[in-house]
Order: C-alpha cells, then sequence, then structure tokens
C-alpha cells in the first residue's frame, strides 16, 4: 500500500518566542517492510536554519531547526508519501523457549544480539522490576513457552484487559498506575508491553508511527481525524523484531506507518524544543492518513 501521510502540529503562545530551537521526528523510516518515498517540511514562520538529512542513535531520521524572529505561533506540517509492505511471522510454536532467548542475550553472541540486548534495560519512561508488572508479564511466558507465542498471548491480554480512555493518563502517569487502574492509551500499552518484557530480560522497543482510520459506517472520513499512534516491536531469534499493537489487539500489517523508534517516547517524540519566552501555550495536532492505492506513483 501507498499512503500520503500528512501531520500538522500548531503551537500558540501567550507571549512571544524570541528564540527557539527544535528538534522533529516526522519523517517515516525506511526499513526491511517499509519505504518512505519522500517528506516535505513546510514550517511557518519559515526558520532560520533547518536541517532534514541528520540520523539519531536508533537510526530514526532527525531534523533541526533554528526560529530567530519572534513569533507567538508555530506551524510545522509533515507531508509524507510511504511505501508499506506486509510482514512475514513465523509460527509461534516454532519458535525458541523465551528462556532461551534471555540465555543467548545474556551471552551476547553475534552483533544482531548485542543490538537487540540494548533494549533489555530500563529507560526513563520504563522502569523495570516492579513486582506486579512482572507477575503480570509472568501469566503469558509460563516455563519453556515459545517466545511469540508468549508475545501473542501478552498482546492479546492487554488489549482486552485495559480500556481506552484518552483522558485517564498524562505522559507522566507511571505504568504502575497504569497497570493498577487497567486505563490509558497507545503509548500507555505500549510501555507496558515494553515493561513486561524487559522485566522478563527480553527486548522491546517502543514505536511511533501513524494507523488508517475508517469512519463508521456511512459517514465520511473527517480531516484531521487520524493521530499519531504507538506499539512495540519485540526481538524474536531467526524473525527479527515482531511489532505488536496492544491497542488495537493485532500485529501491525499495511496498515500501520513506522516513523520511528527507540528505548521509549522520550526518544521518538515528534517534534520537542527549547524557547525563550512564549509563557504558556496551547497545542494542536491534525493527522491524515490517506491511501493511494497499490504501487502508485
Amino acid at each position: 500500500m501507498i499512503f500520503r501521510v500528512r501531520h500538522v502540529t500548531t503551537y500558540t503562545y501567550v507571549e512571544p518566542v524570541l528564540v527557539a530551537h527544535h528538534q522533529a521526528h516526522l519523517a517515516p523510516r525506511t526499513f526491511q517492510y517499509q519505504t518512505c518515498r519522500r517528506t516535505l517540511l513546510r514550517i511557518t514562520p519559515e526558520p532560520a536554519s533547518l536541517t532534514m538529512d541528520a540520523v539519531d542513535y536508533f537510526g530514526n531520521n532527525l531534523a533541526f531547526f533554528t526560529l530567530q524572529d519572534p513569533h507567538k505561533t508555530l506551524t510545522v506540517e509533515a507531508v509524507s508519501r510511504v511505501e508499506v509492505r506486509p510482514r512475514d511471522l513465523p509460527a509461534p510454536g516454532e519458535t525458541p523457549d523465551w528462556e532461551s532467548v534471555v540465555g543467548m542475550l545474556r551471552r551476547g553472541a553475534g552483533p544482531m544480539v548485542l543490538e537487540a540486548a540494548e533494549y533489555t534495560f530500563e529507560s526513563p519512561f520504563v522502569p523495570c522490576g516492579d513486582p506486579d508488572v512482572v507477575a503480570y508479564a509472568r501469566e503469558s511466558f509460563p516455563p519453556e513457552q515459545p517466545v511469540l507465542a508468549g508475545l501473542l498471548d501478552l498482546l492479546h491480554r492487554i488489549h482486552k484487559d485495559f480500556t481506552y480512555d484518552p483522558a485517564a493518563t498524562t505522559l507522566a502517569t507511571p505504568i504502575a498506575r497504569v497497570l493498577s487502574e487497567r486505563r490509558g492509551v497507545c503509548q500507555d500499552f505500549a510501555h507496558l508491553g515494553i515493561a513486561c518484557l524487559r522485566s522478563l530480560g527480553l527486548p522491546a522497543r517502543y514505536v511511533s508511527g501513524y494507523l488508517l482510520t475508517r469512519p463508521p459506517p456511512g459517514k465520511e472520513k473527517l480531516k484531521g481525524s487520524d493521530a499519531s499512534h504507538a506499539w512495540l516491536s519485540a526481538w524474536v531469534p531467526g524473525a527479527g523484531w515482531i511489532d505488536l499493537d496492544p491497542t488495537n489487539g493485532c500485529i501491525p500489517g499495511v496498515e500501520h506507518v513506522t516513523t520511528a523508534w527507540g528505548r521509549d517516547y522520550g526518544d521518538v517524540s515528534p517534534l520537542r524544543g527549547v524557547v525563550l519566552g512564549g509563557g504558556d501555550h496551547s497545542l494542536k495536532v491534525a493527522v491524515d492518513v490517506e491511501p493511494l492505492g497499490d504501487g502508485a506513483a
């Protein structure tokens, strides 16, 4: 599938911003199952400098820009054309048991294993070792459970046990509260899944991107009604990284567009920066994911 993705972020400030430095993860990645054909970035007011060819530690596309004129509104529009291809999935019962995967990571045999092992440690948004998180994870990973079977079980349990509620959490809500209250958003469910896996010694990374949404029957899709999405990815020997979307209880396919991945949300936030001035501000985000068909130019 080919998609046109339009992501518009608007900041409105109470006081003028005098100087601002920003970084953006807005250009989708190119990897085995996806090709980003192009990304255009439009910034208002026009930046004094703009760099679009940077790459961060995790291999994500990164843009930097600086604003030196006073402004009370900042609009960043990213328009990308992305090709997404079907993903391969091994038979769950044919994957190694999860304990052997943990052992392999601890031995660190080979560059691919070492790269995966980087995602077994806790990170700012994903603490590890909480007894309640470990207990929740172990329900999906009994002794000698094939690792992919355990991953799929965890995926479906989070989807079944938790309620999507945008009013229940903020970026600062800890995983322990999400687990106890069983409510949150895609970011929370991704962080919880990652915490479960890392607490057992299994590697997991945070994935940001977009998901094609469909209007209710008989209704037209509203412009800007899509949103940024988040899920997680787990490493399976012989198969590589396998994505899991606990919010929707599915394995991401051709309707998931990947922007970036890292240890947690902090590594891949779409837009962040440092500003001088501005005072209080409001934020508005509008996203459109438009399918252009199979093999569109």
